[in-house]
């Protein structure tokens, strides 16, 4: 494994993840995914990739499991993908919304600073920490206005994430991800049942 990059990526089954995973198969990298047993409808995404990822099942609450899974790989780079990523679920299930979406991203930068300070970690982060705001062009200076739970959950990530660069000079960064479409995204959003 020493000759080659190694990424970690939580949500491989989902649209984002499993598209990354091929993008980074192309470029040489080992591909290691984390993915909940109970994700077994996304599995489609990632079915052409058996024999060329290796898959690790556990989940962001899970921190042991975090912690093994880098230590056995010590991945180069992390993209944590993996969200309660509902937003009207997250009012159904603000605890759960809460656990995996905010507080988990932190056991994966804990479990980063612990065992692999020198890798480089992503956050995916939502538009949803902006609210309802209705404004034309929204970037990384417009104030946060998180009005539900998943929001507030992302917010917390994105500032943990800024937290743990800051307060410890780990690699680690968000990406603010907007709507986007794929014939992987799946069929809970209101977007792909009209599609």
């Amino acid at each position: 494994m020493a000759n080659h990059r190694i990424a970690l990526i939580t949500g491989i089954t989902g649209q984002d993840g499993s598209y990354l995973a091929e993008f980074l198969l192309e470029k040489g990298y080992k591909v290691v995914g984390l993915a909940r047993r109970s994700t077994h409808y996304h599995y489609e995404n990632i079915e052409h990739l058996t024999g060329k990822i290796s898959l690790e099942y556990g989940d962001l609450i899970d921190a042991n499991t975090l912690e093994h899974i880098i230590a056995a790989y010590q991945p180069g780079e992390i993209y944590n993908l993996a969200a309660q990523s509902v937003p009207a679920d997250s009012w159904r299930q603000p605890i759960v919304t809460g656990e995996i979406t905010a507080l988990g991203p932190v056991r994966v930068l804990e479990a980063v600073r612990k065992l692999k300070p020198e890798a480089r970690f992503y956050q995916a982060t939502s538009r949803e920490i902006y609210g309802g705001l209705q404004q034309e062009v929204i970037d990384e200076t417009t104030p946060v206005l998180a009005n539900n739970p998943y929001g507030v959950a992302k917010l917390y990530a994105h500032l943990m994430v800024e937290t743990y660069r800051q307060s410890y000079g780990l690699f680690a960064c968000s990406g603010i991800l907007f709507n986007h479409e794929s014939p992987r995204r799946s069929l809970h959003f209101v977007t792909r049942k009209v599609t």
